[in-house]
């Protein structure tokens, strides 16, 4: 019988909610700003928040905080959509903050009347060197006094666009000798004369994060607003306007930020890599970008399944990225379909075999019981893969050698009975013979081989480019080592193979399947891939390589 999982924290709050009766259901949402692609970190959130109110009877609603006209734009919004539906979820109600703009300014003007807020004409500088320090209390601004008419008439002339960008603000008054700085009168509203991506020139004022955000929380009734460790110390700021206007007491719990070994979760970091061109955009396969991975070939199961392994926790921590390896090996190797493709070919002939047009049945994928077989042509000569043969093979070397036997996977044994080479010495042919009797599935030969190869014939194989994708970055957390981030980028992070021999199956690849290539780990066909050239992505290889090489080199 398995082992009952544990709650987390969150979900221990809500069954305490849920049964002290102050909450029928929940309500949770996924506030992503649309200023670039998603990353792991933001799948973590999705899962959580998507997952909770799934457990717990209620909805999730997908809501774009899109206070930053400069920085936001419609593509990222739909690729938001797609990678959370891609992950398995939908929302009940699709929201932006901007839809709450005209409120937002009602509540704006709201603390005005009451005194909480006031036009401040000082610029960015004078501002910040007036909030003092943590130890220090900051200056009241000598705006700060201004009548509560002055103050309404400025922040109507500011929303009709009087004013340039910088020259006025407006700040919630609250205290200036705080122990928080967030609560030392921050801007809640500042001009920019920029177009916005669905409201475009309506607005000229826009409401900052911090006010934006636990109001559209309150707005929507959301009962439980999960968010990262970093917003700790703003959660007094949201609870000093939701007092002040009397509105929904929608309350923020925290979690740790999902931190990845040997990659980043910066979006400002991930940018740069894609505006400097040191990646083939956000998706990337060697991107954290939940696109990225989908090109890489990882499955929406197997990153679900790290998000649950990794779980929620309340300090900052480091995930190793071999545990979501360990989740895509764990996925792939139950759907996908197995294939034999050769990397770096040296040819077999087999000097005794005559047969035409034989077909050769192989197993689709071993782990599925119900996978099926297909046929594989076999041929006169073959590839096999250049490492699969020694001339002068140590003790335990179970492949191909001179007067040697092996197995070719779903067909037959075969012996090695002379080597060919060049005139530089170069081995290029294998003359080998084969045994009839040995033939897979009906073998009467009585022969015993501890070798099996995987092979491609070479009169039907189709040729593919493949690229063999690592680690980004070759220390553990990049963004805490000397110096800029991109100088720990991985040069061998990507290495491209033109042209390898494959199975004449795979001429029929699908985007959405996935591969086993026998013995080079998992794939998946890459979006530039067309008929005329075949492209497949390395997901993972098909052990931890990676540790082995830290081992060895430690």
């Amino acid at each position: 019988m398995a082992e009952e999982k544990s709650l987390n924290f969150l979900e221990e709050i809500i069954e305490h909610d849920l049964n002290a009766g102050k909450h029928v259901s929940i309500v949770t949402r996924f506030p992503p700003e649309p200023n670039g692609y998603l990353h792991l970190g933001h799948a973590a959130s999705i899962c959580l928040n998507f997952g909770l109110s799934k457990k717990y009877g209620g909805y999730t609603n997908l809501r774009f905080d899109d206070t930053n006209p400069t920085t936001e734009e419609t593509e990222y919004v739909e690729n938001i959509k797609n990678d959370v539906r891609w992950l398995g979820f939908e929302w009940e109600h699709e929201l932006y903050a901007s839809d709450y703009f005209e409120q937002l300014y009602l509540f704006a003007i709201k603390l005005i009347r009451e005194g909480y807020a006031y036009v401040d004409d000082n610029n960015s500088e004078t501002i910040a060197a007036e909030k003092g320090t943590p130890t220090t209390p900051g200056i009241n601004s000598k705006y700060r006094n201004r009548s509560v008419e002055e103050n309404l008439q400025l922040f109507e002339e500011m929303k009709a666009g009087k004013y340039k960008d910088g020259e006025r603000v407006l700040r919630a008054k609250i205290d200036m000798a705080h122990t928080n700085m967030l609560m030392r009168d921050p801007v809640i509203y500042r001009i920019k004369h920029a177009h916005h991506h669905r409201t475009g020139d309506n607005w000229c004022i826009y409401p900052l994060y911090d006010f934006a955000h636990g109001q559209s929380d309150s707005i929507e009734h959301v009962t439980h607003s999960i968010c990262t460790l970093e917003f700790v110390p703003h959660r007094e700021l949201y609870n000093w306007f939701i007092e002040k206007l009397n509105i929904y007491p929608s309350h923020q719990y925290e979690f740790a930020r999902r931190n990845i070994s040997y990659t980043i979760m910066s979006k400002r970091k991930l940018l740069q890599l894609v505006n400097e061109k040191y990646v083939d955009g956000w998706d990337d396969p060697r991107m954290p970008t939940i696109s990225g991975l989908r090109r890489r070939g990882y499955t929406a199961a197997s990153i679900r399944d790290f998000c649950d392994r990794a779980g929620i926790a309340k300090r900052e921590n480091v995930t190793e990225l071999s545990l979501l390896e360990f989740c895509v090996r764990e996925d792939l190797n139950k759907i996908a379909l197995r294939r034999m493709v050769v990397f770096d070919p040296i040819k077999v002939v087999l000097t005794n075999y005559n047969e035409e047009n034989e077909f050769v049945s192989v197993e689709d994928n071993p782990e599925d019981a119900n996978g099926g077989f297909r046929d594989v042509p076999f041929s006169k000569e073959l590839y096999i893969e250049k490492d699969d043969f020694m001339e002068n093979p140590p003790k335990k070397f179970f492949r191909l050698y001179p007067g040697g036997m092996v197995r070719l996977k779903g067909a037959y044994i075969i012996k090695c009975d002379e080597v060919v080479k060049d005139d530089a010495g170069n081995i290029i042919q294998l003359n080998c013979s084969y045994i009839p009797e040995s033939k897979s599935g009906n073998d009467t030969s009585n022969i015993k081989v501890k070798g099996t190869l995987h092979w491609v014939s070479v009169a039907h194989a189709i040729t593919a480019e493949v690229r063999l994708y690592d680690r980004l970055f070759k220390v553990e957390d990049p963004s805490s080592e000397a110096g800029d981030f991109k100088d720990y980028i991985n040069e061998n992070s990507l290495e491209i193979i033109p042209a390898v021999y494959a199975e004449p199956a795979l001429k029929n690849a699908l985007q959405d399947e996935r591969y086993q290539f026998l013995r080079k780990g998992y794939f998946a066909l890459d979006k530039y891939s067309n008929e005329e050239k075949l492209i497949f992505n390395r997901t993972v290889t098909l052990k931890d390589t990676w540790a082995k090489e830290q081992q060895k080199n430690s």
